[in-house]
């Protein structure tokens, strides 16, 4: 990766974290201080706390892209070490699509005039879960990859005991 794609993937990255503890720390805030004005209308403790783990996702996926690109620039990332980052991602994916799942069917009984926006919602949802499975077969790629590299080392070892 060339340092402008890094520098800027960081820089995105960094932005997005600070922006989800900031929504984070006044959500909390708000729950804790009692000052939610919440109207009985709709079970707004419940969709601040499942806002909260969702954006807990979005923290998790972060930091984990963070390290992954680490890796590519240390030059380690055809390892096994960052399997375990691209499982916490997938993990964390699907976290974020049931929360959204959560999220939808919480505000499903106030859309019985318009059914089309729980629909959707529930769309978007299978689409984040569709997210989960892409970076599943990028993972099979890296195996694959993994694998051709240890398999070339092992083979120039024994090309070098040859020789």
């Amino acid at each position: 990766m060339r340092k402008l794609t890094v520098h800027a993937l960081r820089a995105v990255l960094v932005a997005v974290l600070a922006g989800t503890v900031f929504v984070q720390a006044l959500m909390v805030w708000v729950l804790v201080s009692g000052s939610d004005p919440e109207d009985g209308s709709l079970p707004l403790t419940s969709l601040r706390v499942i806002t909260i783990l969702g954006l807990v996702t979005v923290q998790v996926i972060g930091v984990c892209v963070w390290r992954l690109v680490t890796m590519v620039r240390r030059g380690t990332v055809f390892s096994h070490a960052a399997f375990r980052y691209v499982d916490i991602m997938i993990g964390a994916i699907v976290a974020a699509a049931l929360a959204w799942f959560a999220v939808t069917a919480f505000n499903a009984p106030g859309q019985r005039d318009d059914p089309g926006v729980t629909l959707i919602m529930g769309g978007i949802g299978v689409a984040i879960l569709g997210v989960a499975l892409i970076v599943h077969v990028q993972r099979m790629l890296l195996a694959q990859a993994v694998a051709r590299d240890i398999e070339a080392s092992r083979m120039r070892a024994e090309l070098d005991d040859v020789i």
